[in-house]
């Protein structure tokens, strides 16, 4: 019983010390810029600079939510993707199950898609489509 107790006190004063460590290291680097790094007092600095051009318009955008939902839609579904990917490459260790579990994987994905699609959430046209427009 001794020598699983002096392992587990090994590994928590081994994970203690990496926290440690890293946290020391991290301090260590915000001290150092800190000391280290330029400071600029000047009347400009925290204007816009673009290639050495005075701007001539605001720099400021108003964009569209659809792109950051355009842009989280991706991650998801790419994210999904990499478990495929993994799911592809075990498919002889994991077997039935494995196929079974990735069926109901798959269909929770193609579920979110059609409900994505009944929402025309990837419809980037007008609101309202245009009807009987004579040319």
């Amino acid at each position: 019983m001794s020598s699983i107790n002096s392992f587990y006190n090994t590994q928590c004063w081994a994970f203690f010390t990496f926290f440690l460590a890293s946290v020391g290291i991290c301090l260590l680097m915000l001290a150092l810029s800190f000391v280290l790094g330029g400071r600029s007092r000047s009347r400009n600095k925290h204007t816009p600079f673009e290639s050495g051009i005075d701007p001539v318009e605001s720099s400021h955008l108003n964009v569209s939510v659809k792109f950051y939902l355009i842009a989280i839609y991706f991650v998801f579904f790419d994210v999904e993707a990499l478990y495929l990917y993994l799911w592809s490459i075990n498919i002889i260790e994991i077997g039935w199950i494995g196929f079974v579990e990735i069926v109901f994987f798959i269909s929770f994905l193609l579920s979110g898609l059609i409900y994505l699609i009944r929402l025309n959430a990837f419809n980037w046209g007008l609101k309202y489509p245009l009807k009987n427009i004579n040319v």
